[in-house]
């Protein structure tokens, strides 16, 4: 059975969300202050986090920015706070998604099921694939052990730049939009979500362009979405 951490300071919302995890067949722990959560969550093993922004004592930033660092699981943040730049910042610090306060605990449940969905199978392809490579020119993918080289240097990349990196070098040459491109890594409606695959872009262009400025392997098709070229 999956592991579920909840850090949520109101009591009353994390237990509405506990009980509908736990009827979905989830095992969920709660912490209600941002060390607790934080000690918890480096300490013991859980294969999803759901993470609110706003925490006494340490923020959500700070510990999606920890948690990211020491693990690949995927990172759920939720918030009162509408601003786009604390969404692309919790984006930027790792988290997978990000979520709005008021929100269906329904909706809450299915993006978990999604996102553990997809670690899964990404993880079962992997064990079954343990040979794959792909390399592009100065881009080398090792499919078992989930790690990118650019130009023989390793880079770090969380669970979400990588799968979005790999679908999109394992589809050359083929533009995808913003919605396309959320829904296959993501498994959600990505109305209202651009920004999502925007940060991601932007993070991986750092990280593999020479010139981020001047992207040679992500191109942007203005107006239509992203291509990976060849």
């Amino acid at each position: 059975m999956k592991r579920i951490l909840i850090i949520e300071d109101d009591q009353v919302i994390a237990e509405v969300e506990k009980d509908y995890l736990e009827a979905s067949g989830f095992i969920v722990e709660i912490a209600t202050s941002g060390d607790i959560g934080l000690r918890k969550a480096l300490g013991e093993d859980f294969d999803l986090l759901i993470l609110d922004l706003m925490l006494p004592n340490t923020d959500g930033f700070e510990i999606c920015k920890q948690v990211r660092q020491a693990k690949n699981i995927p990172i759920l943040m939720i918030s009162a706070k509408k601003e786009e730049i604390d969404k692309i910042r919790g984006l930027g610090l790792g988290a997978d998604d990000y979520m709005t306060k008021p929100f269906s605990v329904g909706e809450l449940v299915a993006r978990v099921k999604a996102h553990l969905s997809r670690y899964d199978r990404l993880m079962s392809h992997n064990e079954m694939s343990q040979k794959d490579e792909i390399r592009i020119r100065g881009i080398h993918i090792d499919k078992l052990s989930r790690k990118v080289f650019v130009n023989e240097k390793e880079i770090t990349f969380t669970s979400k730049e990588y799968d979005l990196l790999l679908f999109l070098v394992i589809h050359p040459n083929r533009v995808f939009s913003k919605d396309e491109l959320f829904e296959k890594i993501w498994g959600l409606d990505s109305m209202g979500d651009n920004a999502t695959v925007t940060v991601f872009i932007g993070k991986l262009r750092e990280k593999i362009e020479p010139d981020p400025s001047k992207p040679q392997y992500i191109e942007t098709i203005w107006g239509v979405g992203y291509r990976f070229n060849v």
